[in-house]
């Protein structure tokens, strides 16, 4: 495991090191690293807050981020916490931008931002202009990429990609089955299953449509009859946007139903180490004893690395 830090001071350290630990989550966080170096001697080789810090292991790329906190121990060990790019799309501000797809408006959020813009895909629905006072930028972000989801269907991940933020189709985060899968005989040593109709599951979508100018609401309604008698009725209610016409407005409820109408099903998965699989992956996982058999978005995805031993925990879900 090669560590490699960088006080921008024109020294690079390759840093002895005991463990890391890097956490990815698909959405509102920053990937994070927490690694365990040792120093005998601090003062000759630092570690500065906003240093750059490089983990590879072998020829594969692991993480590329900065040093936010250290700390160090008399038997000379020092821990590191370092963030991904995403941590600087945690400050607030006012964004108003105009009507665009979630590729441009995420683009130029991250440029003004100063950051690294690496591959991204283009969304293709335009989104319309908001106007957010206060607001986090990887929300903002967040919010694009929500109302593309649910205009389109097409699930797309933001994230850092070894230094350089990247925009992609889940679909193209894909680690395909004869590459890569997770199963009883592949890689899974425990695991924990749940279906749930509590979190995300809606039958009945209710849209409020409210006219300012005439003082008039007009109620939109799409439901499943047949799911309600199952499940009982779990209804999500939204106001949409005024300027909405009637026929966009039946159109987004039914797609909501279509997206919303079903038990989401959750795993929790300890496993032997990939570095290839983070938040935002498409993974298969194949456990004959519960029946499953299909690909998984991965929700949350920690890597732990220590002595040797690279293990990994998964929280994934059906899509």
């Amino acid at each position: 495991m090669e560590v490699l830090i960088d006080n921008k001071d024109g020294v690079v350290w390759d840093m002895p090191v005991s463990s890391i630990e890097w956490k990815t989550e698909r959405i509102g966080k920053a990937g994070t690293l927490d690694a365990k170096l040792v120093i005998e001697d601090p003062l000759k080789y630092p570690i500065n807050n906003g240093s750059i810090i490089r983990v590879m292991d072998g020829k594969q790329k692991v993480f590329y981020g900065y040093v936010f906190e250290s700390g160090y121990t008399r038997s000379g060990e020092v821990s590191v916490k370092a963030f991904d790019q995403l941590r600087y799309m945690m400050s607030n501000d006012t964004f108003v931008i105009k009507s665009t797809t979630a590729s441009a408006a995420i683009k130029k959020i991250a440029t003004d931002l100063g950051l690294k813009v690496g591959v991204f895909e283009d969304t293709g629905y335009t989104v319309p202009g908001i106007v957010e006072e206060d607001k986090k930028a990887l929300d903002v972000a967040l919010k694009f990429l929500d109302s593309t989801l649910i205009a389109t269907n097409r699930n797309f991940v933001l994230f850092d990609d070894f230094g350089a933020l990247s925009l992609k189709n889940i679909k193209n985060m894909m680690i395909k089955a004869d590459d890569f899968y997770i199963g009883e005989d592949s890689l899974l040593f425990d695991f924990d299953y749940n279906k749930s109709i509590d979190k995300e599951t809606y039958n009945r979508i209710k849209l409020v449509h409210d006219d300012e100018k005439k003082s008039k609401r007009e109620v939109y309604i799409a439901q499943d009859s047949a799911s309600m008698a199952k499940f009982g009725r779990l209804q999500e209610f939204r106001k949409v946007d005024e300027n909405m016409k009637p026929a966009q407005i039946k159109e987004l409820a039914e797609r909501m139903l279509k997206l919303r109408n079903r038990e989401t099903k959750t795993l929790d998965l300890d496993c032997i180490g990939d570095w290839r699989v983070r938040a935002g992956s498409f993974v298969y996982i194949y456990i004959e004893k519960i029946g499953i058999s299909e690909y998984f978005l991965v929700d949350e995805c920690t890597h732990t690395w220590a002595g040797g031993l690279h293990v990994m925990n998964l929280g994934v879900k059906v899509i």
